[in-house]
């Protein structure tokens, strides 16, 4: 996906930043990484909070091979198909990732102090 496309999906977040990462681009609002981009799919952050709404609406979370073939999994979902056809609801889901980055960058932030 380009760049000019990416940045209009997430316009309900206010202006976004694209940077290449992990072999995908990271996209970020406010400073915030809250989406990624990888082999040509769109993930959204996920938190505590938000992993049931996600999972909820038909998101599947990122997970990986590890060492010795254990599961990984990330804090990035799916965007729910809904949200791929609907900009009003695509809206609503990335408020919700940026919520929920912000949510663990100030966890995060709290935990180093």
């Amino acid at each position: 996906m380009d760049n000019a496309a990416i940045e209009e999906m997430f316009e309900a977040v206010g202006p976004v930043t694209i940077r290449r990462m992990f072999g995908g681009k990271g996209i970020y609002a406010r400073g915030i990484i809250f989406a990624l981009e990888l082999r040509g799919e769109l993930m959204l952050k996920g938190d505590e909070e938000s992993a049931p709404l996600l999972e909820g609406a038909g998101a599947t979370r990122w997970r990986y091979e590890g060492k010795g073939g254990k599961p990984v999994a990330m804090p990035y979902w799916t965007i729910p198909d809904e949200a791929l056809d609907d900009p009003d609801i695509m809206a609503k889901w990335a408020r919700i990732a940026l919520d929920a980055a912000i949510r663990v960058t100030e966890r995060e932030a709290a935990q180093r102090k």
